[in-house]
């Protein structure tokens, strides 16, 4: 059972109403039910200033070509076991041009077919990282020489910012996170 109630409008400490009400607008007016920004809107001012961070990760100054981000995102997802975000972005990694025998070994943990030098770069940090908590100077130098200090930042920040969407939705149950949950099982 989810663990907060919707937010509400009602419910914001005044000085957070325009902080969500810029929320709600950016999402069609529409108060998010479900999801990290259903959880992160009863602080608004947390969710617009994440929605910042995630607009420069995705959209307005990222070096990341789209197919290295969504590799980056389901990488993530994967490592964590997390279905909201998989879902979320395996269609959206096809369509940026990733191979469907790479999301499919990644969706299915099956050995990887070939990779380019990117995309084992992405996936070897990722993987390292989340397996061990940390990643070896190996690692980090080829994820570097693939993406340079500025790239390799922001590879780091994007997956950061998909691993605090997981952690919202595990932590506070959400009533996505617990039909996930149920598919993992």
């Amino acid at each position: 059972m989810p663990r907060f109630p919707i937010a509400s409008r009602e419910a914001v400490p005044q000085d957070q109403v325009a902080a969500f009400d810029y929320i709600v607008s950016s999402r069609g007016g529409e108060v998010p039910e479900f999801g990290p920004v259903a959880v992160q809107l009863h602080v608004p001012e947390i969710a617009q200033r994440g929605e910042v961070l995630r607009a420069y990760l995705r959209a307005d100054g990222s070096t990341l070509s789209d197919p290295v981000a969504e590799l980056a995102m389901i990488t993530t997802a994967r490592e964590l076991d997390c279905q909201f975000i998989w879902h979320a972005h395996a269609a959206a990694g096809r369509r940026a041009g990733l191979s469907d025998a790479l999301v499919d070994a990644l969706r299915d943990k099956k050995e990887l077919p070939q990779l380019s030098d990117s995309e084992s770069a992405v996936i070897n940090y990722g993987r390292e990282f989340f397996r061990t908590r940390r990643v070896s100077q190996s690692t980090f130098d080829a994820a570097l020489a693939a993406f340079g200090e500025r790239g390799l930042v922001e590879l780091t920040n994007l997956m950061g910012y998909y691993s605090v969407s997981y952690t919202h939705l595990r932590a506070h149950e959400t009533r996505h996170d617990l039909v996930c949950r149920l598919l993992l099982e």
